[in-house]
């Protein structure tokens, strides 16, 4: 009785330690969801997950001195001319990115430039200070541009 207590006992043991370490790595790769503002304001995204992959979309933009409403402006300059009508507030300006658990870290993606239409490379990161790096780069991580934004 107690041997069949106790490898029932490591049975549950064991079956529990499985269970329970996705949802802390879930946890890990869902920390860069949520609201995230530019350091200097001029952005908000939201960062989502949708079918297997990080996305982030705009949800706020300064127009600088412009009296004209968000909702007005388009991605007028999109190499896609089918996409040139479609709004820029909620538009996905971040897709396909992954989660990677050894350099905890969301690489592959692809971030949209829409101020000159252009798309790049992207991956993420978070600080110990906890502020996200987004960095969009052509082919090679080390030449690119890294935009700083803090939880709103």
């Amino acid at each position: 009785m107690t041997k069949q207590f106790l490898f029932s006992f490591f049975a549950l043991m064991l079956y529990s330690g499985i269970n329970y370490s996705t949802p802390r790595t879930t946890a890990a790769e869902d920390m860069v969801c949520g609201k995230w503002q530019m350091v200097d304001g001029s952005l908000v995204v939201q960062v989502y997950r949708e079918e297997g992959e990080f996305r982030a979309k705009i949800v706020y933009f300064d127009d600088h001195d412009n009296t004209k409403p968000l909702d007005y402006w388009t991605d007028d300059l999109n190499p896609n001319p089918a996409l040139r009508s479609r709004k820029i507030l909620g538009m996905n300006v971040v897709e396909k990115l992954t989660y990677n658990p050894s350099t905890n870290s969301w690489e592959d993606g692809m971030i949209y430039d829409a101020k000159h239409g252009r798309y790049w490379n992207s991956s993420a990161y978070l600080t110990k200070d906890g502020l996200l790096k987004v960095k969009g780069y052509w082919h090679i991580k080390l030449i690119g541009k890294t935009l700083t934004f803090k939880r709103v």
